[in-house]
């Protein structure tokens, strides 16, 4: 009679931990895959404003062929922007940090290419150049609002693998912890304006 009360404790026990395993390995990868779509909408933005780019180099380009430095500037981080890929399964610190590098050089490069055209007020009336440069700003809104939601899918999945018990199917699965975006250097400094 004790045999069998055991091997029923230790059935239901099993039974328990299945059951428990499941609900927590499917809440896992529901969490994962909002992470993954998270970041393909981030990669989505930044693809978008690259193929802005192009337009705006070629419109500034016919108001002013001699900033040619900042056009091949611009192009050029475009260039390095575009060759980093990133794969949701190829999330890591290092890789992360690498791609945002590079946007950042790219954003750099932009901010250069639009205080340029400050000394140009055809091309600021330029209606085409307006359009491009409306969408652009637009795009990186769109970039920033991703990339919040990135953060926010990247820390429930985090704080889920973490979390006790989860915490040990999440390893046995091999549920592995996502990086964040960082703020670039000196972003922590309010900007001096001065007029």
């Amino acid at each position: 009679m004790k045999i069998i009360k055991k091997i029923a404790a230790a059935a239901i026990a099993v039974t328990a931990m299945t059951s428990l395993s499941s609900c927590n390995y499917n809440s896992l990868v529901e969490k994962q895959q909002g992470v993954d779509q998270s970041w393909a909408q981030v990669e989505n933005q930044y693809q978008r404003r690259a193929d802005l780019i192009p337009n705006l180099v070629n419109t500034v380009k016919g108001y002013s062929s001699h900033e040619e430095e900042t056009l091949v500037k611009v192009t050029e981080a475009r260039a390095k922007a575009t060759s980093i890929t990133l794969s949701a399964d190829d999330l890591t610190e290092e890789n992360l940090a690498r791609y945002q590098e590079a946007q950042n050089e790219l954003s750099g490069a932009l901010k250069s290419l639009l205080a340029v055209t400050e000394a140009y007020p055809d091309l600021k009336a330029n209606q085409n150049f307006l359009n491009l440069q409306a969408q652009l700003e637009g795009t990186e809104n769109r970039i920033s609002t991703e990339r919040m939601r990135y953060t926010e899918a990247v820390r429930d999945y985090n704080t889920a693998i973490k979390k006790f018990p989860t915490m040990i199917y999440a390893g046995w699965f091999g549920f592995k912890e996502k990086p964040q975006f960082k703020a670039e250097a000196g972003a922590e400094k309010a900007p001096e304006v001065k007029f």
